[in-house]
């Protein structure tokens, strides 16, 4: 009798399927953190828009209370007065700003990257002094350099001149200390000994290695640099004369005399903010991204 085996197929063991994952629920209420920047947005931006309402109002409705805070209809004769009043110049008031400005950041951020390296990566005699000293400029107020500082400039004969108001503020100890902390630590050493190994040169070096690295840094400081020189109103109330005004320097003329016309101040102020508001709008998220990869590179 010859015994058959039945071929049994093993069970097919199936898992319980697990439950989908439940979809999270949409808040449909607003976040207190945008709650917060929304408000801090408002009032940052207020006095812009305050300032805009004013430009484009008579001076009646200037002084009357409440005052108003809706734009008017008088926006574009009150910037044609301001840029028609051939006492205060202050359309060459703002081409000399934008050049003074200009020549100064560009200075300041060559400078002050050459001088970072240096303090940074080159080892020379009396590098820790130099930097010290540089520390120290950074805690003089300038206003106790004034006097000192417009003597030599009576001595060279620039009184009176766009010169005297670029040529003292071409080097920043700020600009100078930023550059050398951001060398410090987005340059490591090894890059620099790849490209010496490579033959090049400290200048190649900084030119092609490292400058590259600090436009984060550069971007940043050439933006507070502008904006510092800009809005500059001491030294050049103090060594320009009515020829070479300045945006702050004109601004004050308007200001000035026996009756203010404030809604020609207010035209004055709008005209003397565009260029810095055309400036963040343009580039402030360049920085703001330039930023973000300079730290991430450290």
């Amino acid at each position: 009798m010859t015994a058959q085996l039945e071929r049994v197929e093993p069970a097919v063991v199936r898992r319980p399927e697990a439950p989908a994952p439940a979809r999270p629920r949409r808040r449909l209420g607003v976040s207190p953190t945008v709650v917060v920047l929304a408000l801090v947005t408002v009032v940052s931006a207020f006095p812009l828009y305050f300032m805009l309402v004013m430009a484009s109002r008579p001076n009646g409705d200037i002084t009357s209370v409440p005052p108003p805070l809706t734009p008017g209809g008088e926006l574009w004769t009150n910037l044609e007065r301001v840029l028609s009043n051939a006492d205060v110049g202050f359309g060459r008031a703002v081409l000399n700003s934008l050049l003074v400005s200009g020549v100064a950041t560009v200075c300041v951020v060559l400078f002050s990257c050459l001088a970072g390296f240096a303090f940074a990566k080159l080892r020379f005699v009396g590098r820790q002094p130099l930097l010290g000293f540089v520390l120290l400029t950074m805690m003089v107020p300038v206003q106790l350099g004034l006097i000192p500082l417009y003597m030599l400039m009576t001595k060279l004969h620039l009184v009176g001149t766009l010169p005297a108001v670029t040529l003292p503020f071409v080097v920043s100890g700020f600009g100078v200390f930023l550059m050398r902390q951001f060398v410090v630590q987005a340059v490591p050493d090894e890059l620099l000994e790849a490209a010496r190994l490579d033959g090049a040169s400290i200048l190649q070096t900084f030119w092609y290695v490292v400058l590259p690295v600090l436009r984060p840094a550069a971007a940043v400081l050439a933006l507070l640099t502008f904006m510092e020189r800009w809005n500059d109103f001491l030294w050049p109330y103090l060594v320009l004369d009515l020829d070479h005004p300045t945006v702050q320097t004109a601004l004050s003329r308007l200001a000035g005399g026996y009756y203010t016309d404030q809604a020609l101040v207010m035209a004055g102020t709008l005209l003397g903010v565009l260029p810095l508001l055309a400036v963040f709008l343009l580039f402030g998220r360049q920085i703001v991204g330039g930023i973000m990869e300079g730290g991430i590179k450290s």
